[in-house]
């Protein structure tokens, strides 16, 4: 009888903690911080295009680009940014030349593509809600 009892405790508090996990995977945690600003370096340093967006598939399309690609090669998809970035040393060597992509459908979102000499170096993304 008792094992029993057990076993429906623990029953309840697994569909009660799975009910409090799914309400937890609801939840945009950066809605719980404070609003912040974006940090100096990810202030446009020069506005290029003002109704620069960056689509679905274009953002797609740069995934799959290699890093150490050819400028040219990543500019083709990505075309015309809205505005460039400070630069910023990335590692020991040449320092990153930035530019700025808000995505079209979360302008709130913005992809960064670094360079390096020329070079395709990597990307991130800068979260301005």
């Amino acid at each position: 009888m008792q094992q029993r009892s057990h076993n429906a405790n623990l029953k309840y508090l697994l569909a009660g903690g799975s009910v409090v996990a799914a309400f937890g995977l609801l939840i945009d945690p950066r809605a719980l911080l404070p609003p912040t600003q974006p940090v100096a370096a990810e202030v446009c340093q020069e506005i290029v295009q003002r109704q620069a967006r960056l689509s679905r598939s274009k953002l797609s399309r740069l995934l799959t680009v290699p890093e150490r690609s050819n400028k040219a090669a990543v500019r083709q998809i990505v075309q015309t940014p809205y505005c460039t970035l400070p630069p910023l040393r990335v590692r020991s060597g040449p320092t990153a030349q930035r530019e700025a992509y808000p995505l079209e459908f979360d302008p709130q979102t913005w992809l960064i593509v670094l360079y390096e000499d020329n070079e395709y170096a990597g990307y991130s993304f800068s979260f301005r809600h």
